[in-house]
């Protein structure tokens, strides 16, 4: 999440958008490490279970 676009854009719509919004602007990104090359530890770096997690939290909001 790093220095990325995404940051930019969640920060502009919370700001410029914040009183339209049903939910709060929530982001999810790999991690801040080094990519792996190796698929046992790529698995662990991609962030398809932070991203389940943040969508069922997401939807019970």
């Amino acid at each position: 999440m790093t220095g990325g676009i995404g940051g930019e854009i969640a920060a502009w719509v919370s700001e410029n958008c914040f009183t339209h919004l049903d939910a709060p602007v929530m982001r999810v990104a790999s991690l801040d490490t080094a990519i792996p090359f190796a698929p046992t530890l790529e698995n662990n770096f991609l962030p398809k279970g932070r991203l389940k997690n943040k969508i069922e939290e997401l939807l019970k909001y």
